[in-house]
């Protein structure tokens, strides 16, 4: 995954969080970037088709970008299931935001047969709780 399908990935969870378009200082605190960056690589994505993008109202996903959207969304999820309910790694959101900037498809759908992911997945990913509602370690917390 790269950095763009990272922050379609962060305008997917915005939309849903604020139920309408995502926010650029909400996108900067999801990705932990500024706002200045964030609006550099939304005219980026735009430029590509993937978002569109109002000024002082926010950025929505196109049809292509909700695809991307969905698909590193679903990534992120194998990583940090993998991560938190096999190997019980304690810190596992902190080792898979890291890593799903580095993890391919190939090795994404390597570790997706070791886990027990869910035919629903990435739409289980409760934006709040930032995690899968699913995931054992979230449902252990709750």
């Amino acid at each position: 995954m790269n950095t763009a399908d990272q922050y379609l990935k962060a305008v997917y969870l915005a939309q849903r969080l604020e139920d309408g378009p995502a926010a650029t200082g909400t996108l900067a605190d999801i990705l932990g970037v500024s706002p200045a960056s964030v609006n550099e690589m939304i005219g980026k994505l735009e430029a590509q088709d993937l978002v569109e993008h109002e000024k002082y109202k926010g950025a929505r996903l196109t049809d292509d970008g909700l695809e991307r959207a969905h698909h590193a969304l679903q990534t992120y999820c194998i990583i940090e299931r993998f991560l938190a309910n096999v190997l019980e790694v304690e810190e596992f959101r902190e080792e898979a935001r890291a890593l799903e900037s580095v993890i391919d498809d190939t090795v994404a759908e390597r570790l997706d047969t070791i886990i027990d992911r869910r035919a629903e997945c990435p739409d289980c990913f409760d934006a709040e709780a930032d995690c899968c509602e699913y995931l054992e370690v979230c449902s252990a917390a709750e």
